[in-house]
């Protein structure tokens, strides 16, 4: 949780706001952490897993913060991050997608060998293609350069 805040900090990208990177990033994970982390391969429609998350937000900001200033700001963060109206919400995004990846390696290390057949494929083909900032880009290059001189080129 938090790993998306972090990668924020380790940008150097001189465009950005990194503090709102990191609200940014925190208040997504908030939602996650209520609703799931919900992947396409999941079967959830776009609208249902918006849905369980815009709920969580409510609940969050509303139930346990009584929709006081701190809940305003975090719930306008929450939805800036949605709608992906700034280059700090698209940077952030493309920070969730390298986590997934990131993710998904870490398994392949520690499960490779004790579980047959495993496949996080769909999780790189979903997430490391669909980067747009230059420099996570850069990282996800990084990324599957380690991952295929041990496994071999599986992206195309």
């Amino acid at each position: 949780m938090y790993r998306m805040a972090i990668l924020s900090l380790c940008s150097e990208d001189t465009d950005l706001d990194i503090s709102k990177c990191v609200m940014l990033a925190v208040v997504h994970d908030l939602a996650e952490a209520t609703a799931g982390d919900i992947t396409p391969d999941e079967g959830i429609s776009k609208e249902d897993k918006g849905r369980l998350e815009e709920a969580a937000m409510r609940n969050f900001t509303t139930e346990m913060l009584h929709d006081s200033p701190a809940a305003k700001r975090i719930l306008s963060l929450w939805r800036e991050y949605e709608d992906q109206s700034t280059p700090e919400a698209r940077f952030v995004k493309d920070l969730d997608r390298i986590e997934m990846a990131l993710q998904a390696r870490e398994y392949e290390k520690r499960y490779s060998t004790s579980v047959p057949n495993l496949d996080l494929q769909p999780f790189f083909n979903s997430s490391i293609p669909k980067i747009q900032n230059e420099e996570v880009k850069s990282w996800g290059q990084a990324l599957m350069k380690d991952r295929n001189s041990s496994l071999g080129p599986t992206l195309s």
